[in-house]
């Protein structure tokens, strides 16, 4: 593999205004981030140590391996939703290591509306058990929560179904499940913790019923404490629902490792890897190399020669299809196969990256995709030359392949261009956004033409004929929703993606990424590669 040269001159007046605008994105970022960790008020806190429990973050330090790192999953779930009054959905997600072996883990955060579950809260708990899944990782449950927010149950109830569905899934896999019992699990959370392989309760504390003493009561008639009704040593001693009782979290928390490490250690994927090494060209030079507007175009090579090692890349078809860039590199000493755009996606490109894609399916190479794309060229030409039918092409074998596939939105990512490129209704196992990224049905500047002459023509054929005034009322009103709903933080809000992420911690992302997914066989796909 030959080394990328770069073309980017670090003294010119575009890079550094480059910069500027993407450090100070990336400042919004953590910040945005640690408040939404660890920004609470003061009075929760002073609540949880009350009720001497500790909170989520202080769980998962004990829970963790000391020094190993933590990808944590939709960190900013839900931060643009509900009126901010559910920062990360009240539940923390992520891959860790614990006692030396990879897991999922899903906690509850407790220290608001007492760790009540927001629609996305159950979403959020079904992609994490479905990263689990697609990848074969061990799943660690803390359990803390007030049940579902009733005022919203009927979205609840839509999706809540779909987390006991996939527990059932991963345990006929053979995947093991721990539960680990802080608080209350109330109705249909009760099976959570019983549809694990094994659970820990904590005395006075954690609580396994389907119905609390008040409902009891209100139900049946029948008084009953907690501790009777549901407590750890009922159902460590009686009901034989859990496992383990023990007298404090951290006492639970040093048995959940114990437990974890009895488990067995599951052999990676054959892949092709190599020694690890760092980029050649510095990392933090991204932020002088991507632009400050999703209109303005640059070279992804320049990208790629900062996330790869040693800034090594085996380009695939250079002087073909160049809006799409396809080669093979390695991330911190994995084997992949990329696909960056530089661009629209003509047929050309659209055929290079079929036939790239079959490659690397049959080589068991998993593979990367790059996104910097407004769609698949249009125009009466682009239709007579087939445009739809290769992209059919590059569409079909995408879907198909067996290798997992991992997406990271560098740019724009628009229309049938994200499809392509594995966005999220494609089911990457691994889908990330940089916060300069922008993503929807088509950019909002043709979106607002495109529907404000629709609606003009309605009020015509109705005999209206609108004023400028009006016209651009409707323009100003289309484009602020588009403005809206393609912005990066919304659409991590609501979990169009696995993250929000620093440019130059791609590397780190992908990197932890591809171990996780690589837990998992890959089965290499059967015949021969078509020159489509």
């Amino acid at each position: 593999m030959q080394r990328l040269e770069t073309h980017v001159d670090t003294t010119s007046p575009t890079y550094k205004a480059y910069r500027e605008h993407n450090l100070a994105l990336a400042a919004e970022l953590r910040e945005t981030l640690h408040a939404a960790r660890h920004v609470r008020p003061q009075r929760a806190l002073d609540r949880l140590a009350e009720q001497q429990k500790l909170t989520v973050r202080q769980r998962l330090e004990l829970l963790l391996d000391p020094g190993a790192p933590f990808l944590e999953l939709m960190s900013l779930a839900a931060n643009r939703h509900y009126d901010g009054e559910a920062p990360q959905a009240l539940l923390v997600t992520g891959i860790g290591v614990v006692n030396g072996r990879e897991v999922v883990v899903i906690a509850n955060d407790s220290s608001l509306k007492g760790g009540a579950w927001y629609p996305i809260t159950t979403r959020k708990i079904v992609r994490a058990l479905t990263v689990a899944r697609e990848n074969r990782l061990p799943v660690v449950h803390m359990l803390d929560s007030g049940g579902a927010n009733l005022h919203l149950q009927d979205e609840i109830y839509a999706t809540a179904g779909h987390i006991f569905k996939q527990q059932c899934q991963l345990s006929a896999a053979g995947i093991p499940q721990l539960a680990v019992v802080f608080g209350y699990c109330t109705a249909g959370a009760a099976y959570t913790p019983t549809l694990c392989d094994q659970t820990i309760m904590v005395r006075e504390r954690g609580a396994i019923f389907l119905a609390g003493p008040p409902l009891v009561k209100a139900a049946t008639g029948e008084e009953v404490s907690t501790e009777e009704l549901g407590g750890a040593d009922m159902h460590t001693q009686v009901s034989g629902v859990a496992d383990y009782a023990v007298d404090s979290e951290a006492e639970a928390l040093a048995l959940a490792r114990d437990i974890v490490g009895v488990w067995a250690r599951r052999e990676k994927a054959d892949s092709d890897r190599r020694a690890p090494e760092p980029p050649f060209h510095d990392p933090a030079e991204l932020y002088g190399i991507v632009p400050d507007d999703v209109k303005k175009q640059f070279e992804m090579r320049e990208v790629i020669g900062r996330i790869v090692d040693g800034s090594r890349f085996h380009e695939f078809k250079p002087h073909y299809g160049e809006t799409l860039v396809t080669g093979w590199a390695f991330i911190w000493g994995f084997k992949v196969g990329i696909l960056a755009n530089d661009g629209v996606i003509f047929s050309e490109a659209a055929n290079k990256a079929t036939q790239f894609m079959q490659l690397c399916d049959r080589d068991g190479i998993p593979l990367l995709f790059l996104h910097n794309v407004t769609g698949f060229m249009v125009g009466r030409d682009y239709e007579r030359g087939g445009i739809t039918k290769h992209g059919a092409k590059m569409l079909m074998v995408q879907a198909n392949v067996t290798v997992p596939k991992l997406s990271v939105l560098c740019h724009a990512s628009q229309g049938a261009g994200n499809y392509a490129m594995a966005g999220r209704t494609w089911d990457p196992r691994f889908v990330y956004a940089w916060p300069n990224s922008r993503s929807s049905i088509m950019g909002p500047e043709q979106a607002a033409d495109t529907l404000t002459q629709v609606r003009v023509a309605g009020l015509r054929r109705r005999g209206e004929e609108p004023s400028p005034d009006e016209i651009n009322a409707i323009k100003r009103d289309v484009t602020a929703y588009f403005e809206q709903t393609y912005h990066s933080y919304y659409l991590t809000s609501d979990l169009r993606d696995d993250g929000l992420i620093d440019p130059t911690d791609t590397r780190n992302v992908l990197g932890m990424s591809l171990s996780a997914a690589l837990n998992a066989p890959i089965v290499r796909a059967p015949g021969g590669v078509l020159r489509i």
